[in-house]
Formats: C-alpha cells, sequence, structure tokens
C-alpha cells in the first residue's frame, strides 16, 4: 500500500471517528429539544391556570373589603401587594416561554416562534434594536440636512420618504418582537410608529406640484428637528436606562422611547421643552395642511390625509406626555404631604 492511499485512509477513519461523536451529540440535542418543548408546554399551562386562579381571588379580595375591620383590610392590602409581585414573577417567567404572534407579527412574518430561550440572546436582541434605531436616526437626521438646505429634487424627497417608511415599518416589526420576549413598551409609543409609517406611505405618494412644493420646507424642517430630538433621547435615554438598571430600578428589557416615560422624571426633565415643540410642530403641520386643503386647486387627497395623521400624532404624543408629567407631580406632592 502507498504512503499516500494510508494517508487518505487514516484521515477517514478519523472523520468516521467524529461522525459518528456528531451522531451521538445531534441525536441528545433532538432528545433535549423534545424535552424542552414538553416543560414549556407544562409551563404555560401552569401559568395560565396559577393567573386564572389569582384573577379570582382578586375578585374575591375586593368583596371582602366591605365591612372588615382595620386589622382584616391591612391583611387583604398585604394580599394584593402580593398578588401584584405574583402577576409581575409570571410576566418574567412568560417572557421565556413560546406563546402566540398576535395578528401584526403574524402577518408579517406567519406563524414562526420569536420568542429567544436565553437571556444573552435578548440582551443582544435589544442592543441591536437601540443601535439600529441610532443610527438609522443619524442617517435620517443628515438626509433631511441635505435635502433641505442644498438639495431639492423630488426623487430625493422620496427617497427619505421611502427611508421613513421602511424605518418605521422596521421598527413595529422589532418591537412587536421585544414585547413577545418581555419588553415593557407603552402603547402609544409603539401605536405612533403605525401612524408615522402611514404618514410617509402619504409623503412618498404627494405628487410633485404647488401644493407639495408649498409645504415641503417646512416638512423637512420638521423631519430635522424630530430627527435631532430622537438622537437626544438615545443619547441621554440609554445612559438613563444603564443607570437605573444597574441600581435595579427599571427592567432590563425597557427600551428608549420617541417621548416621556414616568423613569425619566429623574434627569431628563430637560428634554420636556424638546419634546413638547416637536408636539406642537405637529399640530402646526396639521393646521397648516388642513388650510391647504380647503384652497380651490387642491386636488390631492394625501393633504387631508397628512393633516388628520399629524394631528393624530399630536393629540396622542401631547396628552401622554401631559398625563406621565401631571402623574409624576402629583405623586411628588403626595410625598411631600406624608413627609
Amino acid at each position: 500500500m502507498s504512503q499516500g492511499l494510508a494517508n487518505v485512509l487514516e484521515e477517514w477513519k478519523c472523520l468516521e471517528e467524529e461522525y459518528q461523536r456528531a451522531q451521538e451529540t445531534h441525536r441528545m440535542y433532538l432528545q433535549k429539544l423534545d424535552e424542552i418543548s414538553k416543560l414549556q408546554s407544562s409551563c404555560s399551562s401552569s401559568i395560565s391556570l396559577q393567573q386564572k386562579r389569582i384573577r379570582e381571588l382578586s375578585g374575591l379580595v375586593k368583596q371582602c373589603r366591605k365591612g372588615q375591620s382595620e386589622e382584616d383590610c391591612k391583611t387583604l392590602d398585604e394580599i394584593k401587594e402580593k398578588i401584584k409581585m405574583r402577576l409581575n414573577a409570571f410576566f418574567e417567567m412568560q417572557a421565556f416561554l413560546p406563546k402566540e404572534n398576535g395578528l401584526y407579527l403574524s402577518l408579517v412574518l406567519g406563524n414562526v416562534n420569536v420568542t429567544l430561550l436565553s437571556k444573552q440572546s435578548k440582551f443582544a436582541y435589544k442592543d441591536e434594536y437601540e443601535t439600529f434605531k441610532l443610527c438609522l436616526t443619524v442617517i435620517l437626521l443628515l438626509f433631511s440636512f441635505i435635502c433641505y438646505f442644498f438639495l431639492s429634487y423630488r426623487f430625493l424627497d422620496a427617497i427619505l420618504n421611502f427611508l421613513l417608511v421602511w424605518y418605521y415599518c422596521t421598527l413595529t416589526i422589532r418591537e412587536s418582537i421585544l414585547i413577545k420576549n418581555g419588553s415593557r413598551i407603552k402603547g402609544w409609543w409603539v401605536f405612533h410608529h403605525y401612524i408615522s409609517a402611514f404618514l410617509s406611505g402619504v409623503m412618498l405618494t404627494w405628487p410633485d406640484g404647488t401644493l407639495y412644493k408649498i409645504f415641503r420646507n417646512q416638512f423637512l424642517a420638521y423631519s430635522l428637528y424630530q430627527s435631532f430630538v430622537q438622537c437626544l433621547q438615545c443619547y441621554y435615554q440609554s445612559g438613563c436606562l444603564y443607570r437605573l438598571r444597574a441600581l435595579g430600578e427599571r427592567h432590563n428589557m425597557d427600551l428608549t422611547v420617541e417621548g416621556f416615560q414616568s423613569w425619566m422624571w429623574k434627569g431628563l426633565t430637560f428634554l420636556l421643552p424638546f419634546l413638547f415643540l416637536g408636539h406642537f410642530w405637529q399640530l402646526f403641520n396639521s393646521v397648516t395642511l388642513f388650510r391647504m386643503a380647503q384652497l380651490p386647486d387642491c386636488k390631492e387627497g394625501q393633504v387631508m390625509m397628512c393633516s388628520v395623521c399629524f394631528l393624530v400624532l399630536f393629540m396622542g404624543n401631547f396628552f401622554t406626555t401631559v398625563a406621565v408629567v401631571r402623574q409624576k407631580v402629583k405623586s411628588r406632592n403626595q410625598k411631600l404631604k406624608n413627609l
């Protein structure tokens, strides 16, 4: 037997042994997957049953309060607090269990399991989301700046609006996945991305004409300002969240938002004037477009649709922010009274 053939046979023998080990490892992997699937089903059923019984118990606690002594009311309050803690614990547990995608994710992704099973995977996806949002915001800021000050071409405006549509649609998908993995994003701060995506789509289809040119610079200036404020928020909110998570005051899957939430009260109130200016700019855009829609030569339906979208964004952003500020002021005043 030649030396070359002997080397080939020796190499093949080594490969055969490694293949056998790989097969055994893969068999064990499939077995563990099957066990994990059964454990997930068992855990989900157990949590659902516990949640149902806790809801029933909460109803009983409310009924029992009537006519009870002060000591018994105190005991009921303790049980109520424990129920709240238990529900929070279930929320944490469910973040690691498969769940239904909901209508939006089902339409976009189909029946795909988007639950990430490890904390490292969840944090990595959350960090990637934050990086994506910051990078795209900077790109939109630069693009708006160039279109406003240097280049006035409709096709460039169309690229900007297409980028906005893609950006907001991508945010809605990523946020839906993050919610399924335990992120606690407030309802409006998710919903307003759907409105923004629709608004950008309408702006994209607005044909070039006199009315578009009248509104163009106002919209680009608004887009430039919004991108600037979002960059500020991403930078300062990320630092604030990192500090609060280190102190154990915020959840590890909390995200930066394009608005104001209760946890921002300490250290980020200086952002409020920037936010309120942006909100009233949305109202100004809505009023401007509404007046344009009343003009006799206005034939484009996009004018009124954009006006309605800006009005909805203003109302949602403004009243949500005011509600948060009012709640925090009321809470602070209550603490001062108790001192």
